[in-house]
């Protein structure tokens, strides 16, 4: 009795936008949509550089993050 193998699936790789929902940037980070959220409304991520409002949606600007993410505490 032979085996019979079937092909395999294709590789899908995911490449993320620069800008990105509140949601996918918090899988994408770590934080919760809430804290996110909360970093926005108390200035601590500032419209133009962390993020953007478009057609009445705020996006994350994942570049802004990084840099963000990469400043020293003080």
């Amino acid at each position: 009795m032979s085996a019979i193998l079937e092909p395999a699936a294709p590789t899908v790789q995911v490449v993320s936008a620069r800008y990105v929902t509140i949601e996918l940037a918090a899988m994408m980070t770590g934080f919760t949509p809430g804290a996110i959220r909360t970093k926005i409304a108390k200035s601590v991520w500032l419209e133009g550089r962390q993020w953007v409002k478009r057609d009445g949606r705020v996006l994350i600007d994942m570049k802004g993050y990084e840099q963000w993410a990469e400043q020293e505490a003080g």
